[in-house]
């Protein structure tokens, strides 16, 4: 089971890394709920290895392309973002003192924070693009105008995965041109 939650969430990832159109130094957000894979309430089912499945799958694929991960926690940290202290300098964050747990946090965001280098905690964050596996509301964390993607992989285990990718707004009215590679 492990191995096709891995290459599933390789696949999504590739999936909406080719839609956005990200750019090195670009960051997603990736909001999971484990325990929806397994068909269970959130926080129910807090799974260690499939959220472990997941950041296989996905992280690699960030890190080939210079993409940094935000893993967004649960409700019990207030929907806090794991990141880098990098990407906490480059949006102007401040660093808040909390180290996510399965059940404090969520089981994706306490890998990500295990594992990446210079991990830190901030409230918010402002991401190009998104994954949000099992509906736990990614939207507070993206630029404004967030663009829904259409996927093909739009399920993993039980979990619905929904995706969105950022542009900028279109200012200027009727007579305004735009910029057919920013839309």
């Amino acid at each position: 089971m492990m191995e096709t939650i891995r290459e599933q969430a390789r696949t999504l990832v590739l999936e909406v890394l080719e839609q956005a159109n990200l750019s090195e130094g670009s960051i997603m957000v990736v909001g999971c709920s484990s325990s929806t894979i397994v068909g269970e309430g959130y926080g129910k089912a807090s799974s260690m290895e499939i959220a472990q499945a997941l950041f296989d799958g996905i992280y690699p694929e960030l890190q080939k392309r210079g993409i940094f991960l935000a893993a967004q926690c649960c409700e019990h940290l207030n929907r806090a973002i794991i990141t880098t202290a990098e990407v906490a300098r480059m949006q102007g964050r401040e660093i808040v003192n909390v180290v996510p747990q399965p059940k404090a946090g969520g089981s994706f965001a306490s890998i990500t924070y295990q594992t990446i280098t210079n991990p830190v905690a901030v409230e918010h964050i402002r991401a190009d693009a998104g994954i949000d596996i099992g509906g736990v509301l990614i939207g507070m964390h993206l630029k404004e105008v967030a663009v829904p993607l259409n996927l093909r992989q739009n399920q993993i285990g039980q979990a619905h995965i929904t995706a969105a990718r950022t542009r900028p707004k279109f200012i200027g009215g009727e007579r305004a041109h735009y910029d057919d590679l920013l839309k």
